[in-house]
């Protein structure tokens, strides 16, 4: 089966529907979302509606846990807690009972599907090897697909040898087939590792493979649309420069 592993969309519909229509192009049979449907981009319901539409699994991120009320603010930054204040104000209902029905980890076949990570599926960002040896102690599966970190990165444990761990570019593709895996597709709508192109990742689980991939999108229209909403001006500024 031919995925595509989506994750952090922060409510960034240009970048959400670049990515979809990328994705349509590599002929998917499915596409996973591993959370923050929203959070800091101006157009929060355009994006549920769409993960609605494409996406066969869908989990909660801790921005989605916030704005539907299951979190407190007490940890967001003082823009994120705007934006989660004014996405919440600018919901649908029924979008909001949508995130509600969400938990921020699962389980398809023997992937495991984790916002954060398998310790902390809502909070620990794995961004570095030592943190990944402590997920690959825990974690069931051969292979879990996790976001949160806004960083596209792999790391991996082959039998008998220390964790590896790896920032991923737009076109890298490896073979996943034998030893565990931390996956990371990077962010859609918010990247933070100096490219401001969407990130998605391609997964195949008959092959084993797994491909990074970059996508332009209309980042002027995003920012724009941020501003237009009020929001802190710095969301819509970051957008440019991938941070």
């Amino acid at each position: 089966m031919r995925i595509a592993v989506l994750s952090d969309i922060h409510g960034n519909r240009h970048a959400f529907e670049a990515v979809l229509a990328d994705a349509h192009r590599e002929a998917v049979d499915e596409a996973w979302c591993l959370g923050d449907l929203v959070g800091y981009g101006a157009e929060p319901n355009a994006c549920v509606r769409l993960a609605r539409q494409h996406c066969a699994i869908c989990l909660a991120g801790n921005h989605d846990l916030v704005v539907t009320g299951v979190m407190p603010m007490d940890d967001f930054s003082r823009n994120a807690a705007v934006a989660a204040r004014w996405t919440q104000d600018e919901m649908d209902l029924d979008n909001i009972e949508f995130l509600r029905r969400l938990a921020p980890d699962g389980l398809e076949g023997d992937i495991g599907l984790f916002h954060a990570s398998p310790r902390d599926p809502v909070w620990e960002y794995v961004l570095s090897s030592v943190l990944a040896a402590r997920c690959l102690d825990v974690q069931e599966q051969r292979v879990a697909l996790i976001g949160h970190t806004h960083v596209a990165l792999s790391f991996s444990r082959m039998p008998g040898q220390a964790v590896d761990g790896q920032t991923r570019r737009g076109g890298d593709r490896i073979g996943i087939g034998g030893g565990q895996w931390l996956i990371n597709p990077g962010s859609v709508g918010q990247p933070r590792d100096g490219d401001p192109r969407a990130a998605w990742l391609l997964l195949d689980t008959d092959a084993w493979t797994a491909e990074w991939r970059r996508v332009p999108y209309d980042i002027e229209g995003a920012a724009a649309v941020i501003v237009a909403a009020g929001l802190p001006s710095s969301l819509a500024e970051r957008l440019q420069y991938g941070q």
